[in-house]
């Protein structure tokens, strides 16, 4: 295998209309950025202490050997590289046959490099890395023509704490090697690695675990201790609550803090994590965040693909929350048509299908659990009273970039054509 373009495949790519569209959608954002599909940029690298440090950091080290013997076939049968990247696309394992590596190392794919689609064009760790989701790009879905003589598949492993990417597992090797089942393949090996992960956090809230439960003993009133990412790992006098929802900023520096279903509670760090004290009764507290108020405020903050954060404010006072990818979708599809739409029309913007009502219902009345008041229905709404703003990433393709849905990308397109613009409150 080598580097140059392949005779079978189109010099320019695949037509735009034949294009997937997570692959037109990258291409579109790269001729915008300017990218040179002829050139690109140099692939920025880490030096070898940075490339220790995040090997540690991504805490995949002890799966390694599971994963190459899933991944590498020992016979060599089907040429591939295994790489592992963490969520700004660095490479951080290499490994396959030398004749491949070589070959990769010809186009820049190599340890420490930071293989992300700003520099390197469309690429499976990079579109995994933006998207959040598992991916193939396939020969002249590459954006650099260097790149057409390749296959990648990659997918990606989630923080099991927070949800959020951890890294990207990819498998690369000639284009004409691929196999439809090595995307399917990646997507198993993502799973066994967030299992590992998930083992490690519980290990972790068993240490902290240990720590509070003498300290929670000597408590008369309701209290809990949780970890930096809000899981509960002990608690006295409340109900079952397997994660506190923090505030999307961090604590600050106040020591109380009010919290959705808690109230006013005092915060204070303990060991690893947190220990939060109510100093409200939760049910009133619950009770006054249902309530509608003149005058409220909304704003969601997108500029962080991985940390979409909603802020809402008002005279019950002010909460934030990071919503689901779903509830994500919706709230924006609200903000942008501030008079509403039905179930019907949210079907067709999520999922392209106007009878998947019943499914957008379910998922607006787990949204109103947090919103109240301030979400409407008959047709399905933003408060009118409210205030409402939304906080977008400079480029308009950064914009929920996991999202296929057909309302969110023509929220999109509608931006880069600046035909669309977002409230600003």
């Amino acid at each position: 295998m080598s580097g140059e373009l392949p005779d079978d495949g189109p010099a320019d790519g695949p037509a735009v209309d034949a294009q997937r569209p997570e692959i037109g959608d990258s291409w579109a954002r790269l001729r915008r950025l300017g990218l040179d599909p002829d050139r690109g940029r140099n692939a920025r690298r880490i030096g070898a202490a940075e490339l220790e440090h995040r090997r540690r950091d991504i805490g995949l080290d002890q799966v390694l050997p599971v994963l190459r013997s899933s991944l590498l076939p020992p016979d060599g049968g089907t040429p591939l590289l295994m790489a592992i990247a963490d969520a700004e696309g660095h490479v951080l394992w290499l490994e396959g046959s030398r004749p491949l590596l070589r070959s990769a190392d010809s186009i820049g794919f190599g340890h420490g490099a930071r293989w992300a689609e700003d520099e390197v064009g469309t690429n499976g760790i990079g579109l995994a890395v933006r998207t959040g989701r598992a991916t193939e790009v396939h020969s002249a879905e590459h954006y650099l023509r260097s790149h057409h003589a390749w296959t990648c598949v990659a997918a990606p492993v989630r923080d099991p704490r927070t949800g959020r990417l951890a890294g990207v597992i990819d498998l690369s090797g000639p284009a004409h090697s691929g196999a439809p089942y090595l995307l399917q393949l990646t997507i198993t090996a993502a799973r066994l690695a967030e299992t590992e992960l998930r083992a490690r956090h519980l290990e972790s809230l068993h240490r902290l675990r240990t720590v509070a439960a003498p300290l929670l003993a000597g408590f008369t009133g309701p209290a809990l201790v949780v970890d930096g990412a809000g899981w509960t790992a002990a608690a006295t006098g409340l109900p079952d609550l397997p994660r506190l929802r923090l505030p999307a900023d961090g604590w600050g520096t106040g020591t109380l803090h009010r919290l959705p279903g808690l109230g006013e509670c005092a915060v204070e760090p303990l060991a690893d994590g947190w220990l939060v004290r109510p100093v409200a009764d939760p049910a009133t507290a619950e009770a006054e965040l249902a309530e509608p108020a003149d005058g409220a405020r909304i704003h969601l903050d997108l500029t962080h693909a991985d940390r979409p954060a909603l802020r809402v404010s008002g005279a019950a006072g002010s909460w934030s929350y990071t919503p689901s990818p779903r509830h994500v979708e919706l709230l924006l599809l609200l903000a942008v048509h501030r008079d509403g739409l039905t179930a019907a029309g949210l079907a067709q913007a999520l999922f392209g299908d106007r009878s998947r009502t019943v499914t957008v219902r379910a998922e607006l009345s787990r949204l109103r659990r947090h919103l109240g008041g301030l979400l409407e229905h008959r047709p399905y709404r933003l408060a009118g009273a409210a205030r409402v703003s939304v906080q977008a990433p400079a480029e308009p393709y950064d914009l929920l970039p996991g999202s296929s849905a057909p309302g969110v990308r023509e929220v999109r397109a509608g931006l880069a054509a600046g035909r669309l613009r977002l409230p600003a409150g």
